[in-house]
């Protein structure tokens, strides 16, 4: 049996969404942060509203090579494999929305009610989208779940005008806020909005799915036509035409982040699809490999680096090296904003910690740990 070829491109790309996690979500200061490193308003995309759905598209890529393990083992096998992952995935979430289990109040340390514990986030719609698309996958083989894909942007296109109230594209008129109020409550919902609403809600995770999908079929694509000139060129043109495709959608069904629309899906793919051709072009075609070791950092141990990183962030939040400021705010207003200035220093502040991540990952990788969640 010949070994599979090696993607050194796709721990790259994998490695560069998890740095790219860690830098917008830890600016010194939200107050001062530039344009490109928020996220958009609503309508709209920013870079930093590509690096969610890059990662679930890479979560795709490093399924393409572990199914080919699990369809061996049999159908129980898979399936107990499949829910054992999601569900722990899911569970560690959970924990990371909760801690670290104490806040501030009044001066002093409280534990934190579960009752206003947020169930969904990041890690649970990883959870959910990874379980969702390895279960379609593993039934449905490759060419079906491609088809399934289609119609899951297109059920959930359906489903917000048919349920949606007013301009079903709006925050009080989208149709998945009443569904998560009434499944999940809204002492459990995220409030960044200003009132419950949750970007990671249950009805968005549909359109979600299919950015594990489409991942998954690229790797499996990149793999069947191995290093050559002609993959790459259907990789790029392919990346081309759901972009096209996505900006059309767009003018009936805009490209929208915090309820992960259709032309959303279909516009951060395609443009997966091209920043992954240009680095398996670089690296795979062209040899050059400096600086590679950056990124692998943190692609060999992804979702532990990107949980530890939010572990250490909010363990920030409770200590207090003054009774009125915590550990976050005084790094930046003591160390990274007399250096840069409020902008600067707070851009400072988060590529920082990319830094120090990336350190602990190299350290990892040089001694053969990894943590497989």
């Amino acid at each position: 049996m010949t070994a599979p070829q090696r993607f050194l491109s796709l721990d790259v790309f994998r490695g560069l969404t998890v740095a790219a996690m860690i830098l917008v979500n830890n600016p010194g200061s939200w107050d001062y942060v530039y344009p490109p490193l928020a996220h958009a308003k609503w309508h709209g995309c920013t870079p930093t509203d590509l690096v969610f759905p890059f990662f679930l598209f890479a979560v795709g890529n490093a399924m393409s090579f572990a199914m080919k393990k699990y369809e061996a083992a049999g159908n129980t096998a898979v399936i107990r494999k499949i829910l054992t992952r999601t569900i722990l995935i899911f569970v560690i979430g959970l924990l990371l929305n909760w801690f670290p289990f104490v806040k501030w109040t009044d001066g002093a340390l409280t534990f934190k009610p579960l009752s206003s514990l947020r169930i969904l986030g990041v890690l649970p719609r990883i959870a959910l989208c990874y379980g969702a698309a390895a279960l379609i996958i593993h039934y449905l083989k490759d060419k079906g779940a491609f088809v399934a894909a289609g119609v899951l942007l297109f059920v959930y296109w359906f489903l917000l005008l048919a349920c949606g109230t007013g301009d079903p594209y709006s925050l009080e008129g989208y149709a998945g806020l009443p569904l998560d109020k009434l499944i999940l409550g809204e002492n459990h919902m995220y409030r960044g909005e200003g009132v419950p609403f949750d970007p990671e809600g249950l009805l968005s995770t549909l359109p979600a799915i299919c950015n594990v999908i489409f991942g998954y079929l690229a790797g499996r694509f990149i793999q069947e036509q191995g290093k050559t000139y002609e993959m790459l060129a259907r990789l790029l043109i392919m990346g081309c035409v759901m972009i096209f495709a996505a900006l059309c959608w767009d003018m009936v069904f805009p490209i929208n982040k915090k309820i992960w629309t259709s032309s959303y899906v279909l516009y951060t793919v395609g443009l997966a699809l091209l920043l992954l051709s240009v680095i398996m072009y670089i690296i795979e075609f062209r040899g050059v490999t400096k600086g590679s070791a950056f990124f692998t950092a943190f692609g060999k141990n992804p979702l532990f680096i990107y949980i530890l990183a939010g572990v250490v962030v909010k363990l920030y939040a409770v200590i207090r090296p003054t009774p009125d400021q915590n550990l976050y705010s005084w790094i930046y207003e003591n160390i990274f904003r007399p250096i840069g200035g409020n902008m600067n220093g707070s851009l400072l502040f988060a590529v920082f910690h990319v830094c120090v991540f990336a350190a602990i990952g190299w350290w990892m990788d040089k001694k053969k740990i990894y943590v497989r969640v």
